[in-house]
């Protein structure tokens, strides 16, 4: 056999695994289109829905709901948003089952095992961390915001013969969209930290007590996090810091227990050795006690 026909050979595999993905992609990217149509089909009723945490503080004032459009073209760059959105969380399912479908040829039955049940947690996560937004966060967010509007109607002191001073809310659309996305999106995200440091922790890339270890940089990592991702007010920061914070302490407490499990299967089939662990924390604990 020639050279030519080895390398032919042994790049067959790889253009296989290329079209496979490019297969892969084709349909993920179909379903994401096909999710779009339907969301911009229906892109109002989505819009009134995604507007009700603002219609309930505004009614709670004894205000209107009414947003406004500040350019001709903003109303459709709204139907626009409204459809990336919901056309994405639509084709997830199938996006992550396309995934799925490619990356597990590859994988050992126990790595399926072990893979297969964060790929359904990090969904159901993500929507557990866009609804808390939606329903917990958002309302509040926006009450803090109204707050800063002024009546001139409640008797306020002003000069003689001038009209009193009225600062309502008069919101855009496309702002007001764009600052909820902004909120469900970035607790849908953070919500995925303990899928994120699970899953490293089975790969053995993190530890529980390197977690632990480190958890005075991650307050402060929390704190900037809070202050990018959420507006300038201390009531959302606050709560995405406490609700980032309580994930991270979950996560070291799944990442003990994967630990505990694997050391069991380890000690069952022979490879753990107690000796041999005990000898290594009492050096550690020399090691702390030298460093001192």
């Amino acid at each position: 056999m020639s050279k030519t026909d080895e390398i032919e050979d042994t790049s067959a595999p790889l253009i296989e695994h290329l079209a496979e993905l490019r297969t892969r992609l084709i349909h993920s990217v179909v379903a994401f289109l096909i999710g779009m149509i339907i969301c911009f089909s229906v892109a109002t009723p989505i819009f009134n829905f995604l507007t009700q945490p603002l219609c309930d503080v505004l009614s709670q004032r004894g205000q209107d709901c009414d947003l406004i459009f500040i350019s001709p073209q903003e109303g459709f760059f709204v139907a626009i948003k409204v459809s990336l959105l919901g056309g994405f969380m639509l084709a997830f399912p199938y996006i992550g089952l396309q995934m799925w479908r490619f990356v597990a040829p590859g994988l050992y039955k126990s790595e399926k095992n072990a893979f297969l049940p964060f790929l359904v947690a990090s969904p159901f996560m993500f929507l557990l961390g866009a609804s808390f937004a939606f329903y917990v966060v958002t309302p509040l967010a926006y009450d803090f915001f109204l707050g800063f509007q002024q009546f001139g109607a409640e008797g306020e002191a002003v000069a003689e013969g001038a009209a009193p001073l009225s600062v309502v809310f008069q919101g855009s659309a496309q702002e007001y969209l764009n600052l909820t996305i902004k909120f469900i999106v970035a607790f849908g995200l953070c919500f995925q930290l303990p899928v994120l440091l699970t899953l490293m922790g089975k790969a053995g890339l993190v530890s529980a007590e390197g977690l632990g270890a480190v958890r005075k940089y991650a307050v402060v990592g929390i704190l900037v996090l809070a202050a990018v991702v959420t507006p300038p007010d201390v009531i959302t920061q606050i709560i995405l810091f406490v609700v980032v914070y309580g994930l991270y302490e979950i996560s070291i407490f799944l990442v003990a227990r994967v630990e505990r499990k694997r050391e069991e299967q380890l000690r069952a089939e022979g490879y753990y050795d107690d000796e041999e662990a005990a000898d290594d924390v009492m050096m550690d604990e020399f090691d702390a006690e030298d460093g001192k």
